[in-house]
């Protein structure tokens, strides 16, 4: 067996089922052969964002796989590594390198190098017998502990030396929970808290820990508020769910933090970002977490639970069930949750049902949100105006259909997330918000997803301005036009083979929409585009 056929037939045994990536690699001809589909994309970056969604979409379950050419395919990938790692996804990256007897030579790109400090690990092939061995470790990395890529450089001179006898099972992926001791403490600390609420990040979606988190809200009767990569993993029509917090942030969760004499962060890293929620220094913080480096990071906690989130609070729950008993009325705290969204959400239903001509844009979101079926759509947003014009109003009702992230928030994100979310999930409507300046980056993949016949909706925001900057240029704008954009959006869905649409008036914006779910459940790729308002409003302190 030859050294792409070994990587190839290991990929399909640990379950990969879909290759993206860009040519040359010999590893697509190789997992063609081994009936992994390969999925070809026109940038470099939407491929790891396709391959980072289906990781999410299945909570790991699946890992999604990228691959690209040595040289200026490695180059233009980093991003999109980078990407992954600061969100800690798991995705198994296979760059082709240079030859071996040049591939250490400067210029030359040397991926297991370049990229090393932006992946768990990286190592270069370099003698066939070890292919077994490397992808054992790289596997191994991918499926256990904290999330992020693992890189597996293939130089060019080796696709077919002769590996030898495969011999290679599957691994395995272990958990780990916290110290019994410091759980009883926690449990101790959040029974006698009179105002406790749980901040739930991504590692609830990872652990799929869902029904534990619910049951523990509810034992306590505590509000429940996420990260907006942890957005999902509480039903947010749930009487204690306060919504989801980043850059934009809704009046109850910033309400209940503030109030707050106990905080219990889950499967969270606490990472202090400008798109993160804020912690208040006065209550006491228990920090549950899967990484030991997060802990006391940038938030001090009081105590520390680290280990798998469904482990921590299933062992949480089972001390708290001596301590508390049977489930807190839960209707005191619901009542006050109402008693702060309300007044908040009347201040922006103005903006949430604007009749004005250009379209507010918070007017299409809330128009998106009641249209689709919620339960069985996943949508995501890109950095900017669209994530912190959806994430405070959007309410995400099942785990997984939303796809939030905000820490190193890469403009174009959201299409590749949307077309690897429909891969991995061909029965949901996939839905990406796009502004205008976020199709510059990875607009023409849109291509892609007609011609890899991956029926997704593309929602695009196009107000023909850098609209978020404006306050931040007003000089060079007014001198220089330098935030204005320009572009026929829906016009350039239909040359590409998709369903494209303009809407400029709101009595549009639902009838557009339903006709473009009604398209892509006959498996044509649509995109929306709305002409909106330079809106500039953002609920950033509630």
């Amino acid at each position: 067996m030859k050294v792409g056929e070994a990587i190839a037939e290991i990929m399909k045994r640990e379950g990969v089922e879909i290759l993206t990536g860009y040519p040359v690699n010999h590893l697509i001809e190789f997992a063609a052969a081994k009936d992994i589909r390969p999925v070809m994309v026109r940038q470099e970056r939407i491929g790891l964002h396709m391959a980072d969604a289906i990781s999410r979409v299945t909570a790991g379950r699946k890992i999604g796989a990228f691959c690209m050419q040595h040289g200026p395919g490695a180059e233009n990938a980093y991003g999109g590594v980078a990407q992954c790692y600061g969100e800690s996804i798991p995705v198994l990256v296979v760059p082709q390198g240079y030859p071996r007897r040049i591939a250490h030579i400067d210029p030359n790109f040397n991926s297991s190098e370049a990229m090393r400090h932006v992946v768990k690990s990286a190592e270069p092939v370099v003698l066939a017998a070890e292919v077994s061995n490397i992808m054992r470790r790289a596997f191994t990395r991918l499926r256990n502990g904290r999330g992020g890529p693992v890189l597996v450089e293939v130089p060019t001179d080796m696709w077919n030396e002769e590996v030898g006898e495969l011999d290679y099972i599957p691994v395995m992926a272990t958990r780990y929970g916290p110290d019994p001791a410091e759980v009883k403490r926690a449990a101790q600390l959040l029974a006698n808290a009179r105002r406790p609420v749980i901040y739930a990040g991504q590692g609830v979606h990872w652990a799929r820990a869902w029904p534990q988190l619910k049951a523990l809200a509810e034992l306590l009767a505590a509000p429940v508020t996420s990260s907006l990569g942890g957005k999902s993993a509480f039903n947010e029509e749930h009487p204690l769910s306060l919504g989801s917090g980043g850059l934009a942030i809704s009046k109850p969760v910033r309400h209940f933090l503030d109030k707050a004499d106990v905080i219990f962060g889950i499967g969270c890293s606490f990472t202090e970002t400008n798109f993160g929620v804020k912690m208040p220094k006065s209550p006491k913080i228990i920090h549950a977490t899967l990484d030991p480096m997060h802990l006391n990071k940038d938030v001090r906690a009081d105590l520390g639970l680290l280990g798998d989130a469904a482990l921590t609070l299933d062992m949480l729950l089972a001390e708290l069930a001596t301590l508390v008993g049977s489930n807190r009325d839960p209707a005191p705290v619901a009542a006050e949750i109402q008693a702060v969204r309300e007044p908040w959400l009347a201040e922006w239903m103005p903006k949430l049902t604007s009749n004005d001509a250009p379209l507010n844009p918070y007017r299409v979101l809330w128009d998106l949100q009641h249209t689709v079926d919620r339960d069985n759509t996943i949508i995501t947003h890109d950095a900017g105006s669209p994530r912190d014009q959806i994430s405070p109003f959007w309410k995400a009702t099942t785990p997984l259909s939303y796809l939030g992230w905000g820490k190193t928030t890469q403009l174009g994100y959201g299409l590749g997330l949307a077309m690897g979310a429909k891969l991995a999930a061909p029965e949901k409507l996939c839905i990406n918000v796009w502004g205008d300046a976020a199709i510059g980056f990875t607009g023409m993949d849109f291509e892609t997803a007609v011609r890899e016949r991956i029926p997704i909706m593309s929602v695009l925001l196009n107000n023909f301005s850098m609209a978020i900057e404006l306050k931040v240029m007003p000089i060079s704008t007014e001198k220089y036009r330098s935030t204005d954009i320009s572009g026929d959006y829906a016009a350039m869905a239909r040359a590409f083979g998709g369903h494209g649409e303009r809407v400029t008036q709101p009595s549009e914006i639902v009838p557009a929409i339903r006709r473009g779910i009604e398209k892509t459940q006959a498996g044509i790729p649509v995109l929306l585009e709305f002409i909106t308002s330079k809106e500039t409003s953002v609920s950033r302190l509630g």
